[in-house]
């Protein structure tokens, strides 16, 4: 017995110091780069993948203890993808801790009420935190990687302040835009009023896109969408100038001439009754609601007062001079 204790001292001491000499290791700060470094673990990566990662990125960290130091802890298979950032004094036991929790960095991007998808993207691919995977795709080929139902994305996207962890693919946040617009529509579409102009939600979307670029007051918007729908039920023209220029993309300067008003497009609702073809915009929530709830008003028409806010009026008569008020007469 003295003697298997004999034996076995000093491989027990051995054992201790190894164990004191890594605990000590992992809690003295790492070498880097720079300050802060930022760094990715990409989805599926176990940990000797993650640490060939963090010490790409410049994180001096020694794989061999790092990998014992989650063993001995229990984390070498609880790692978690995303992106992270250290910095100055972070140690092997923080940086491992910070792995296991998953402590990712996160961005954010802001996607306005009332742009268009092309707005969108350039939005995105402006975004260095932001992987641009649909850069060089069609926005059909963006449709058939998300496997959405839709035969184009214009105004499916739902306009919010998206939080992602940095170096997300650009598909899945506009995945995600699209996911929220089809619940938001949805919850919308089941609680309209009755006697509406539309067949289908997706006629209410087109709706509540016009309605959100000829809105400049909050307060407006019901009323506006009021003016629209009485035009769609007696089948009058909807007159609406943003639906023309979405029609002319590339070919408006920012001038909408009386010859672009007589020039057909399919979404030019001068010369064609009836909603566009598709939304001209991502409409907001307020816009969404407005289409599915209009005032309860008999105007036909609206005319800016160059405040931000509209007159409106229930004959062609009233309209005029209120054109000739707040327009033609600079007042």
């Amino acid at each position: 017995m003295r003697l298997l204790l004999k034996l076995l001292l000093p491989l027990l001491l051995l054992l201790a110091a190894a164990a004191g000499g890594l605990w000590w290791w992992a809690g003295q700060p790492l070498a880097l780069r720079t300050q802060p470094v930022d760094f990715h673990i990409a989805n599926g990566s176990g940990l000797r993948a993650a640490i060939t990662q963090i010490r790409a990125a410049g994180v001096a960290v020694e794989p061999s203890l790092l990998l014992l130091l989650a063993r001995v802890s229990g984390a070498e298979t609880g790692i978690k993808a995303g992106s992270y950032s250290v910095g100055e004094g972070v140690t092997p036991r923080q940086l491992l801790d910070k792995l296991v929790r998953g402590k990712v960095t996160q961005g954010d991007i802001t996607l306005v009420e009332g742009w268009t998808l092309r707005q969108w993207r350039a939005r995105l691919a402006a975004n260095p935190d932001v992987n641009g995977d649909s850069r060089d795709l069609s926005d059909d080929e963006i449709i058939r990687r998300l496997g959405a139902q839709h035969a184009n994305l214009e105004g499916w996207l739902f306009p919010d302040t998206y939080l992602f962890d940095k170096h997300s693919s650009d598909l899945d946040l506009i995945a995600r835009a699209l996911r929220a617009m089809e619940k938001r529509l949805a919850e919308a579409w089941a609680g309209r009023a009755e006697g509406l102009p539309y067949n289908t939600p997706y006629e209410a979307l087109i709706m509540a896109s016009i309605i959100e670029k000829e809105t400049g007051r909050e307060a407006d918007r019901e009323r506006i969408a009021a003016v629209f729908t009485n035009r769609l039920r007696l089948g009058m023209p909807l007159q609406t100038d943003p639906t023309v220029i979405y029609g002319l993309k590339d070919a408006f300067d920012g001038n909408l001439k009386k010859r672009h008003l007589q020039t057909d497009t399919p979404y030019n609702t001068y010369t064609r009754r009836g909603l566009p073809p598709t939304p001209i915009a991502m409409p907001g929530l307020a816009s969404l609601q407005a289409a599915l709830h209009p005032a309860s008003s008999s105007a036909l028409y609206f005319v800016a007062r160059g405040d931000g806010s509209s007159q409106f009026s229930n004959t062609l008569e009233e309209h005029n001079r209120a054109v000739n008020r707040y327009q033609r007469s600079g007042k």
